[in-house]
């Protein structure tokens, strides 16, 4: 089984409110969840009790589409509201990813990591040591994992930020665009993500459900043919609608009708219904 690193802040972990959207269930997808591989569910973190729909879902079900037969896993590492500064090297956030990442390891194989980080420094002139900082993370990443060429794939802020909201003082966030796009640039195995085009919830920061859908499409574009995408795919409203619309298999159905059950939106008789 492959599986993928998620890190970064609170757009990684996911804030789209799962109500918007139609769910993901597939038997071929894996999250890692108190040291154990169950089939994903979203919010696939829980780093908050608002954690919603993130970019690792759609992303996980374009895998499967190339991938026939195989299984592919996902480590939830992001944290809402951490700064750059709070991924370094020495602090929990880091350390935490590292042990989490290593436990998966153990039965899979590292496939890659999802980043997405810095609208808590599109601030004060951060901007200006965010290079050095990711260069250092990224690398020591890399070095803790016995990875040194796992690919990256890191995503850009989105043009909505500085407006409105929450998102109003996120002024700087095309400079730390920049930094991202740069680094990127330099960096062998790594590669950038655009979030042209992508709209928020309410709150002026956070991805909303269908543009987070979209954005996983996009860091699968970049991941598997190894490029940088700065533009919006010409298909990816096609390519979120087959993720939405694939036939659920027969354990993937049972699956489905367990958790309506255990939700109290379906009877105990309909529950067998479905399991015979």
């Amino acid at each position: 089984m492959k599986s993928f690193l998620l890190i970064g802040q609170s757009n990684m972990a996911g804030r789209g409110f799962t109500n918007e959207v139609p769910p993901i269930y597939n038997e071929r997808i894996m999250m890692l969840r108190n040291g154990r591989w169950q089939m994903m569910n979203e919010p696939i973190h829980f780093d908050r009790p608002v954690a919603g729909v993130g970019p690792a879902a759609s992303f996980a079900e374009a895998w499967c589409e190339d991938n026939e037969g195989e299984k592919i896993g996902l480590i939830p590492g992001a944290e809402g509201g951490s700064s750059i500064d709070e991924w370094a090297i020495d602090g929990a956030l880091f350390r935490h990813a590292i042990n989490e990442a290593q436990f998966a390891m153990e039965d899979s194989k590292l496939g890659g990591v999802l980043w997405h980080q810095g609208e808590n420094d599109s601030q004060d002139g951060k901007y200006k040591e965010y290079y050095q900082k990711i260069q250092r993370i990224f690398f020591q990443i890399r070095k803790e994992l016995s990875a040194p060429d796992i690919p990256f794939i890191i995503g850009g802020l989105g043009d909505y930020l500085g407006k409105a909201a929450f998102g109003a003082g996120c002024v700087e966030y095309q400079l730390i665009n920049e930094e991202l796009q740069k680094y990127a640039r330099d960096t062998e195995n790594c590669y950038y993500v655009t979030a042209k085009g992508l709209t928020s919830n309410p709150d002026g920061i956070h991805i909303n459900a269908i543009s987070q859908r979209i954005f996983g499409i996009r860091y699968y574009e970049a991941y598997h043919k190894k490029e940088h995408v700065h533009e919006p795919l010409t298909n990816e409203k096609e390519l979120v609608d087959k993720c939405h619309n694939r036939e659920n298999t027969p354990a993937e159905k049972t699956y489905i009708a367990l958790e309506n059950f255990t939700r109290g939106k379906i009877s105990y008789e309909e529950l067998m219904k479905a399991f015979s």
